[in-house]
């Protein structure tokens, strides 16, 4: 059995859509094997792939194919994230949730207060 990369992306439960699967391909958001592919590109069981999600980044390895979208507990079993991908993505959340991005509350176009803020939070940790 072969499945498309994204409805595999998509059946894991990585992208809500098949659509943003094929964005974040398209836009190099996904490796197969440290190479960009296409979305119509076959992945197969030992492939490992490499997910940029939104703020997060995934290191995993295809242990089981599916093109239809279940439950997350059977979702889960398709795959295996890497010790080190788990790793860094629980630094990264400690991290962010030390350190807040001063420019995460800003919504638009930043004020001249907004400006100032940013200002005096980059002079910080400089």
């Amino acid at each position: 059995m072969t499945v498309r990369v994204d409805k595999w992306l998509w059946a894991a439960r990585f992208f809500k859509t098949r659509s943003l699967a094929q964005t974040a391909l398209d836009n190099g958001r996904v490796l197969v094997g440290e190479a960009r592919v296409k979305p119509s590109h076959t992945v197969k069981v030992g492939d490992s792939l490499t997910i940029t999600a939104g703020d997060r980044t995934y290191e995993v390895e295809v242990l089981g194919l599916s093109d239809i979208r279940g439950p997350a507990p059977v979702a889960r079993t398709l795959y295996r994230e890497t010790e080190a991908s788990v790793v860094r993505r629980e630094a990264e959340s400690e991290r962010r949730r030390l350190m807040r991005e001063p420019a995460e509350a800003i919504i638009g176009r930043p004020t001249k207060r907004d400006r100032r803020e940013l200002g005096r939070a980059r002079d910080a940790i400089e």
